[in-house]
């Protein structure tokens, strides 16, 4: 029975590191751009839900402030961070280093805010029934799993069927292409930012619901992210999805053998094998040196 627990318990986790994680390989892999503030971008959902939930206004009125701060956060770092360094021909190196004091910065103000101890919010949902003998599941862990097969649904067909998700995937390859189909590669960006945002909201939400929330999850959020795009394959939405469930499940199978303070090593030491063995990643194209 326990081996059934924590395979629903990495089920769950999986398909939270799955939202996050895509959400960062399709900015990087659109953008090329090293968003180490995908992190913070979870955090503020996070703590904006938190804290609109905690005033009493209601989830649904909670869940469009996680959404419109994660997108606002998203886009206008883009525009307003991003984008010059990259008009003064900025390295990849500025830019990460600029994404990577964002977040600290946003870390600190959340902490300043809100404190910096783990909160939880409290809800209905949160509560484990049982399945079957010896087997408790929460709602929530059924909610995370159709909230991420719905929304990587709406993102492969954003992605393969409209005239902006196809310009989006041409974004990192051809920029002039982008142009020359009259479209601004600037707003494409952009839209790579919003949409990469909006995928964290649904994992910030249920995460904030579930094991809760301190300032410094994004650093945790981010190790995640990076792992999940490389063992996946970078610039594969699909692979990355998949990667995220896997890094949830063998996280979460791992207590079978080893102690709670380990479970993390796991994910690196998948990390590390796939670099040594399929560089590529599990969907990922080979590149020819």
């Amino acid at each position: 029975m326990l081996a059934i627990q924590l395979a629903i318990t990495g089920l769950q986790t999986g398909a939270l590191y799955a939202l996050t994680a895509v959400g960062f390989s399709l900015i990087f892999g659109s953008t090329r751009i090293f968003h180490f503030a995908h992190g913070a971008t979870f955090v503020i959902a996070a703590y904006f839900f938190y804290g609109v939930f905690g005033a009493g206004l209601g989830l649904l009125p909670s869940i469009a402030a996680a959404g419109l701060g994660a997108v606002a956060f998203g886009v206008l770092l883009d525009r307003l961070v991003y984008a010059p360094i990259q008009r003064h021909e900025g390295s990849f190196f500025t830019v990460f280093v600029a994404s990577f004091g964002v977040g600290i910065v946003v870390q600190n103000l959340i902490g300043m805010v809100f404190g910096r101890g783990f909160v939880t919010v409290n809800t209905p949902l949160s509560r484990s029934v049982e399945m079957i003998p010896g087997v408790y599941v929460s709602p929530l862990a059924w909610i995370a799993i159709l909230c991420t097969a719905i929304f990587l649904g709406a993102l492969q067909f954003f992605l393969r069927r409209t005239h902006t998700g196809m310009a989006l995937r041409a974004l990192a390859d051809n920029p002039e292409l982008v142009r020359t189909f009259g479209l601004n590669p600037r707003m494409i960006a952009a839209t790579a930012f919003a949409v990469g945002s909006v995928l964290v909201v649904p994992a910030a939400i249920i995460t904030s619901a579930t094991t809760g929330l301190n300032p410094a999850i994004g650093h945790h959020v981010m190790l995640i992210s990076l792992a999940a795009t490389i063992v996946g394959g970078i610039g594969s939405v699909s692979g990355t999805m998949l990667a995220g469930l896997l890094l949830g499940l063998a996280e979460s199978l791992a207590l079978l053998v080893v102690d709670s303070q380990w479970t993390e090593a796991v994910t690196f030491a998948i990390l590390f094998a796939f670099i040594i063995i399929r560089p590529a990643g599990l969907l990922g194209r080979a590149t020819a040196h």
